[in-house]
């Protein structure tokens, strides 16, 4: 990256960029197969319920998710988990 006009390099600009996990809360069953393996622990069962009357999984941003993909690799729901790389955060 080289450094702006400005003299700041583009890393210190407002826009951050961060992997994380979008959790469709009522495609998830709760199983928490995807809590257990995340080697980060960024997600985690959450409080309320889904429509369906499961407690779903709910991601943890704070946690530093490094995108690895195990929990959508297990998770048994197609489509409940995306992971994204590098998603822009304002």
């Amino acid at each position: 990256m080289s450094i702006t006009e400005t003299g700041c390099h583009p890393c210190a600009a407002k826009e951050v960029y961060v992997n994380s996990v979008r959790v469709r809360e009522n495609e998830c069953k709760g199983c928490a197969i995807c809590v257990s393996v995340c080697p980060k622990h960024c997600l985690h069962i959450s409080d309320r319920l889904n429509t369906l009357g499961y407690a779903p999984v709910a991601f943890d941003q704070a946690e530093g998710c490094t995108a690895c993909g195990l929990c959508f690799l297990s998770c048994p729901e197609p489509g409940a988990l995306t992971v994204l790389t590098e998603e822009e955060v304002q």
